[in-house]
């Protein structure tokens, strides 16, 4: 009887089930106790194992996508955006779009709420174990042109094609140079063809991308024809939260102050 206890554990062991391994003694003496059947005693160790696995594999998604902060779209204050369509909102919460590899893109003023609402979708997909990664558009074209003159840019491109949502945010807040810009379509260009969903947040209008390509309007158009083949877009058109809560403070406003604009 002692071998196989001895042969359980091992087994355990070059299974790599740490966990089950860990509970083997406290679960085999509860199922004695309580008379469990085979099955239950097996169930009930497994469930353990498979809970734990799962919860690291959140924890590693979780610090694998470099979020800023937490959100999620139960905290999005739908009542101070009236223009953000809360039933679309729901239905992006599914996750549906990453399977179909749809691009979701916010635009709007600074400060409605498009960062919380790409990062609430983002961890909504990193909780269920999934790769995301969230950069910001200078971020991701600087780590790219350092990657370039270490000429290792195919293998940067490839990490930024590989996970399931990439999120870039704050695209056009400021100007590329042309190799910038190139820079970030490759990234744009990759994705689509390997159809993966992409998170993108940007404050300029569809009409203004040629600024955010650095001039380039067949840069431009070629990016838009990549992003909106497949996607939703979600226009949001309304204050800033810290013009909100000045209003609700009761604050004059006489005109954008340069951290509002």
């Amino acid at each position: 009887m002692r071998v196989y206890e001895e042969l359980a554990k091992t087994g355990l062991e070059d299974l790599k089930m740490t966990t089950s391994l860990a509970n083997l003694d406290t679960v085999s003496q509860e199922a004695a106790a309580e008379n469990w059947s085979y099955t239950h005693f097996l169930g009930y160790l497994l469930d353990g194992e498979l809970k734990e696995r799962q919860r690291l594999r959140v924890k590693m998604s979780l610090q694998f996508a470099h979020f800023p902060y937490l959100k999620r779209i139960e905290d999005f204050e739908f009542s101070a955006q009236p223009s953000v369509d809360k039933r679309l909102v729901k239905e992006l919460q599914t996750l549906r779009f990453i399977d179909e590899g749809r691009n979701i893109i916010f635009l709007g003023p600074p400060g409605v709420g498009k960062t919380h609402l790409a990062i609430a979708l983002g961890v909504a997909l990193a909780e269920r174990g999934q790769r995301v990664y969230f950069t910001t558009a200078l971020d991701l074209v600087t780590k790219l042109t350092k990657a370039l003159s270490e000429n290792r840019l195919p293998r940067a491109i490839k990490g930024l094609t590989r996970p399931r949502l990439l999120i870039i945010d704050e695209v056009g807040y400021l100007k590329l140079d042309k190799m910038q810009a190139s820079l970030l379509f490759q990234v744009i260009s990759g994705r689509y063809e390997l159809e993966s969903a992409t998170i993108l947040t940007s404050n300029k209008a569809f009409g203004e991308w040629g600024d955010v390509f650095a001039g380039d309007a067949v840069m431009a158009s070629a990016a838009l024809d990549r992003l909106l083949h497949r996607s939703t877009v979600l226009n949001i058109n309304g204050d800033s939260y810290r013009m909100l809560e000045k209003k609700k403070a009761g604050v004059k406003l006489t005109g954008k102050t340069k951290k509002d604009a």
